[in-house]
């Protein structure tokens, strides 16, 4: 039966930390057996260096090694946005409750005691390897919606670098503001891919040099909406979402797709909606030349009095402008 269950586990790369030649030549046996790559360290130290050179799909790690106990690497390697969605097993004592506690709170995945029964290796580490190859997965459709975004910004050479201005800016604001890293996070990647549902504008519309005719712009309304449902396969993109449809809403509803008002608004997406006009009226468009950003400024106070976008975010955004130019200045 374990032989049917490891034919249909993904094969995986496994590192196998453990400073008993012994115990990693019997681990290393089991899991070849299984198809999977295995690679080796014997103390603490040396686990991080193979992590950074080999990439694991999964660590099984043991408590008790020189140089860097599990629980130090365990915590090193959840702390670091490179790694911390691998999988770490930490090899404990049969009862030791207490290092069992100490791996959760350094966040270890799962847990093995010992001595290890083969076959619970052979499960669990085909459980974890088949999630990391789902990780994986996910992370590549983002970097492919990444990359959509940027092209779609290509198809008009007047918005080039709009995307990678937008999610700086936006996170420099939220930073200002004391939102928590992953609200920045979503900030960084909603600047990217505020736009990406224009995909579903046709360049007649998108590059249109003069006034937009009632049906076009009704077309153009529909890019947020077209952009998060394009994301919304991906539970990565689950706060970045929220930005993508509802980054020109406006507090007074004067904003669309569905003209929401006041705290229906969500906060990253008013900070967007911030920063995207900003660094719109200050670029060129096919329309218009770009604006000084005295200009722009008194564009956003003036969206402030009509009641569209907060005081207390624009201030701060001006503030964060102003920083900003004085440290380009010196």
């Amino acid at each position: 039966m374990l032989d049917s269950m490891a034919q249909f586990s993904r094969r995986g790369r496994v590192l196998v930390a453990d400073d008993t030649e012994s115990v990693q030549a019997f681990f290393r046996k089991l899991l070849v057996a299984d198809g999977h790559d295995v690679v080796a360290a014997s103390d603490g130290a040396a686990t991080l260096d193979a992590v950074r050179e080999h990439h694991p799909d999964v660590i099984i790690l043991d408590v008790g090694m020189p140089k860097l106990d599990g629980f130090e690497v365990c915590r090193r390697l959840k702390s670091d946005p490179a790694t911390r969605l691998t999988p770490i097993v930490l090899v404990t004592g049969l009862s030791d409750l207490s290092d069992r506690i100490k791996g959760i709170e350094a966040g270890a995945d799962e847990f093995l005691s010992k001595p290890v029964h083969p076959h619970e290796l052979r499960a669990r580490v085909g459980s974890l390897s088949r999630m990391k190859h789902l990780i994986d997965a996910l992370d590549s459709a983002e970097s492919a919606f990444m990359a959509l975004a940027l092209t779609i910004e290509a198809r008009d050479p007047n918005t080039n670098g709009h995307c990678e201005r937008l999610a700086r800016w936006a996170v420099l604001l939220g930073r200002a503001l004391g939102l928590a890293d992953e609200d920045i996070s979503a900030l960084h990647r909603g600047g990217y891919l505020h736009d990406v549902g224009k995909v579903g504008i046709p360049d007649s519309v998108l590059l249109k040099p003069g006034p937009l005719t009632p049906a076009e712009f009704s077309l153009m309304q529909r890019h947020p909406e077209i952009g998060e449902s394009l994301c919304e396969p991906l539970q990565s993109l689950r706060l970045v979402r929220p930005i993508i449809k509802c980054h020109h809403e406006r507090l007074d509803g004067s904003g669309y797709p569905a003209g929401l008002r006041g705290d229906e608004v969500p906060l990253l997406a008013q900070i967007v909606g911030i920063v995207d006009v900003y660094d719109a009226l200050t670029s060129r468009r096919p329309y218009r030349p770009a604006m000084s950003a005295e200009t722009a400024v008194r564009h956003l106070l003036q969206e402030v009095e009509l009641g569209r976008f907060s005081k207390s975010f624009v201030d701060t955004f001006l503030d964060v402008v102003n920083e900003t130019a004085m440290s380009l200045a010196h």
